[in-house]
């Protein structure tokens, strides 16, 4: 059944498109537009499965991986056309203009600098890059932004504690966060733990990719060990009830990417991920599209078929939505500016909904 034929106005597809919505796990490298990887491959003479892209973005789609490993080994063709930094300008652009479109008022664009150096760019024309693209979004559709740069938990402690370092030097100029990035088994976070010191020290708040293929010890590492102030996927929190809640008393929340849990096989299915109960035990609960290109999906049909799914109405899409923006890395008073703005347009939505419901 579809979620426009359910009956709850909250479950129509122009109705998610009007949601306030913010975005705070969403990889560049992992939501370019197949026309635009077909441009830019011809342009730099890379090598394509096919030049056609609607048949391109079908290719891309992980709809047949076997885990997580399988689903990451997608990025290596879409790295292979983000080398310069015309290329990384442009996809930064249309992933906000693509956000824009669809009622992302906010939106955290992460990535790692070390892997888009393959042609000699360095970190700092690979991250300035990619902001410029941001900035340029923003000014034209009045989607806030900020850029995560990601270090990867299989490369050596050194070259995280370099991206931390190219991360604190870019504080000004609109980088928000600092994230490990990568498959879990074997590469315990405690490792990088220098590099997490030095975005601690530097102000620079920090996410952790945990529990999403690997147990809940990766969480309890991300958390209890590297500081982190939210959890990537986080959906094997359940499995230690002690950590789930210490993750509802300190609120940290769960970036979940509800599609791609799906498929790299976390969890066997919309419906049967723990992102209800989570957010019924009072687990902050946030919902991103993770991969435009690569998981095939928006953020408002992530909303639509994640609410169909948990058999959702507008009070858990309502505090879904709104935790996005009380969690986004802003500084304080940009925070509660921005909430003051999204409460209001909530609070309309609110009413719109009782009137439609005769209430």
């Amino acid at each position: 059944m579809s979620p426009e034929s359910m009956g709850d106005p909250a479950l129509s597809a122009e109705f998610i498109r009007r949601l306030p919505k913010a975005e705070l796990h969403v990889h560049l490298d992992g939501s370019l537009r197949p026309a635009t990887m077909v441009e830019l491959a011809r342009k730099h003479h890379v090598a394509l499965p096919t030049e056609d892209p609607d048949a391109l973005g079908r290719t891309m789609v992980a709809s047949d991986v076997a885990d997580l490993d399988d689903y990451l080994e997608r990025f290596r063709l879409t790295l292979s056309v983000m080398q310069s930094e015309e290329a990384l300008e442009r996809i930064a652009f249309e992933l906000v203009e693509d956000g824009a479109r669809e009622g992302v008022r906010y939106m955290e664009v992460r990535f790692a600098p070390l892997l888009n150096t393959q042609a000699g760019l360095s970190h700092a024309q690979v991250v300035e890059s990619a902001l410029r693209g941001m900035r340029a979004a923003e000014v034209q559709y009045g989607v806030r932004t900020g850029l995560i740069v990601c270090a990867l938990r299989s490369l050596p402690p050194e070259s995280s504690f370099e991206m931390a370092e190219v991360a604190a030097t870019h504080v000004a100029d609109g980088v928000v966060g600092f994230d490990l990035a990568g498959g879990e088994d074997g590469f315990p976070a405690q490792a990088h733990l220098a590099a997490f010191s030095l975005a601690t020290e530097a102000g620079i708040p920090i996410t952790i990719h945990a529990g999403e293929a690997f147990g809940p010890d990766s969480i309890r590492q991300a958390v209890v060990v590297c500081g982190a102030q939210r959890i990537g996927h986080g959906t094997r929190l359940r499995e230690d009830p002690s950590l789930e809640n210490l993750g509802r008393e300190r609120g940290i929340p769960l970036e979940v990417c509800p599609s791609s849990n799906v498929q790299t096989r976390v969890a066997p299915s919309l419906a049967e991920q723990p992102i209800g109960p989570y957010l019924n035990a009072g687990v902050p609960v946030t919902l991103s599209a993770v991969n435009r290109l690569i998981s095939g999906v928006d953020l408002s049909t992530e909303y639509l078929e994640t609410a169909a799914a948990q058999g959702w109405g507008w009070p858990e899409i309502r505090t879904v939505a709104r935790a996005g923006f009380e969690h986004a890395f802003l500084h304080g008073d940009e925070r509660v500016a921005m909430l003051t703005e999204v409460d209001r347009e909530l609070e309309a939505l609110d009413g719109e909904l009782g009137q439609k419901d005769g209430s």
